[in-house]
């Protein structure tokens, strides 16, 4: 953790209230709607893709449409559910999940690349599915790593969270044209596997959960769209800092192009985190933001060192997980770029961004 502060962050976080709480009719939404995708559809209307939690922690993705009202998101119109655990890899003996998805549109593939977690039987992995029309959704299947020897390990051990495609390509570190995708590994392989603890790649001295990064060439991609799960040139991008971090942080929505470089908005936790795989109950999540070098988005240029968002509001401080911020979507309505968030993993917040 850093002594020195940097400057203040050139952007803020200002809450405007709900856009969507659990339908108490609604079995799919028993243990809350959270954490959305977002995407424009071919009508040109705004989306959001929630989890949908059923009981037992089921977790299904949804679709939304943005009710917007003089310029404001303000609720949805329901419109059902896009994907749900129905591979065998999305489900286990004794749960199963669909989760947490982060939705991108890279225009230079003329799709809308969605990444999110399947709850399967060696617990969460990172998966990537495609879509032409937000409705209809191609998987391409659980991620593989290429090997590093550098690291010393195969990161295709690790579970891995809070994943999310930068909009544009990027140049790799050996110099190639590729999509840059962001990462949350977890180290503690002895949460799956008792006795093997956490062993941590070459070069890692903290074993606190940060943001990695990988990357795809873009023409391994032209010639095949599943190489969009097949990641490579892993290294470190960022790890906990400031007191609002202190426990771990992850990526939230995709990068957002800013004059000053990427901005990247993530949630720091502080806590403490009674069973990896329970929904928490002392832990506390916000929102922070970091702005990633235009040209080599594994620098931070800079960071917040205290909090854009935290738990302050009854429906952030009281829910399935209390005291919940959680950022997973940026999308502009008439040029004002919009934050959506989940609150206490029960229903879904949304804050206006703004410059500084």
């Amino acid at each position: 953790m850093t002594d020195t502060a940097p400057p203040p962050f050139p952007y803020r976080l200002t809450r405007l209230g709900v856009v969507r709480a659990p339908d108490p009719d609604e079995p799919l939404e028993a243990e809350g709607v959270l954490n959305p995708g977002s995407g424009r559809g071919p009508d040109g209307e705004l989306y959001l893709l929630p989890r949908l939690v059923a009981a037992g922690n089921v977790s299904r993705v949804g679709l939304a449409r943005v009710v917007v009202d003089d310029g404001v998101p303000v609720g949805v119109e329901r419109e059902g559910v896009v994907l749900a655990p129905d591979r065998g890899w999305e489900r286990g003996a004794t749960h199963s999940g669909v989760e947490d998805p982060r939705v991108t549109r890279v225009d230079e593939l003329g799709l809308h690349v969605m990444t999110y977690v399947a709850y399967g039987p060696l617990g969460p992995r990172t998966a990537v599915a495609v879509s032409d029309d937000l409705r209809e959704w191609r998987r391409l299947g659980p991620v593989t790593f290429d090997y590093v020897d550098d690291l010393d390990t195969d990161l295709g051990l690790f579970h891995n969270k809070d994943t999310t495609f930068f909009p544009s390509p990027v140049t790799a570190p050996d110099g190639v044209r590729s999509f840059a995708v962001l990462h949350r590994p977890m180290w503690h392989i002895g949460a799956t596997v008792p006795g093997e603890g956490s062993p941590l790649p070459a070069g890692v001295t903290d074993g606190r959960h940060s943001i990695w990064i990988s990357y795809v060439p873009v023409d391994a991609v032209a010639a095949d769209e599943r190489a969009l799960a097949r990641w490579g040139q892993h290294r470190p991008v960022a790890g906990p800092e400031f007191p609002f971090e202190e426990l771990k942080i992850g990526g939230g929505p995709p990068p957002r192009r800013v004059p000053e470089g990427w901005l990247l908005l993530h949630h720091g936790v502080t806590g403490v985190i009674d069973d990896v795989f329970a929904q928490q109950q002392n832990v506390n999540y916000a929102a922070g933001g970091m702005i990633l070098d235009a040209d080599d988005p594994s620098r931070v240029v800079t960071r917040s060192a205290v909090p854009l968002l935290e738990a302050e509001t009854a429906d952030e401080r009281d829910g399935i997980v209390p005291n919940v911020v959680f950022p997973t979507a940026i999308e502009e309505v008439d040029g004002v770029p919009f934050v959506f968030y989940g609150m206490a993993d029960s229903k879904i917040g949304v804050a206006r961004l703004d410059r500084a």
